[in-house]
C-alpha cells in the first residue's frame, strides 16, 4: 500500500469560487489537475454485494470514492504548487468509467498565487 499523499498547502486555499475572500490574485498559473484511476477489488465487490442485501449506504464503495477523490484533490494541489501556486480556484471534479469496474476521478482548477489584502 502506498503512503498517504501530503498536501503542499492548506485545503482552505482551494475553492470552487472564482476568488478567495481576503486575498487578491497576484498571478495565474493556469489549469492544474489531479487524476486517479481505480478499480474495485474482488474482495471489495463481494463485501459490497453483501451490503446491498442489507440496504443503505454501501460503505465499502463510499470509502473507496472518498479516498479516490481525496487523492485526486491532493494531486491537484501538488500540481499547483509545482507551478508556483499557493491556491486553486474554480475547482471541479469529473469522473468516468474507463472500463467495467475501472473509474477515473479528475480534480481540476486554476492555480493562482494569492496575497493577503
Amino acid at each position: 500500500m502506498s503512503a498517504p499523499l501530503a498536501a503542499p498547502f492548506s485545503p482552505s486555499m482551494v475553492t470552487t469560487a472564482l476568488d478567495l475572500p481576503g486575498f487578491r490574485i497576484a498571478r495565474n498559473y493556469g489549469v492544474v489537475r489531479g487524476l486517479v484511476v481505480r478499480s474495485r477489488s474482488i474482495v471489495g465487490n463481494v463485501g459490497a454485494t453483501l451490503q446491498t442485501l442489507i440496504g443503505g449506504n454501501i460503505t465499502i464503495y463510499t470509502d473507496l470514492c472518498e479516498k479516490t477523490r481525496n487523492d485526486a484533490f491532493v494531486m491537484m494541489m501538488q500540481h499547483a504548487a509545482e507551478r508556483g501556486g499557493n491556491a486553486v480556484i474554480a475547482v471541479r471534479y469529473d469522473s468516468n468509467e474507463v472500463m467495467h469496474g475501472v473509474t477515473e476521478v479528475l480534480a481540476y482548477g486554476t492555480a493562482v498565487f494569492v496575497e493577503a489584502l
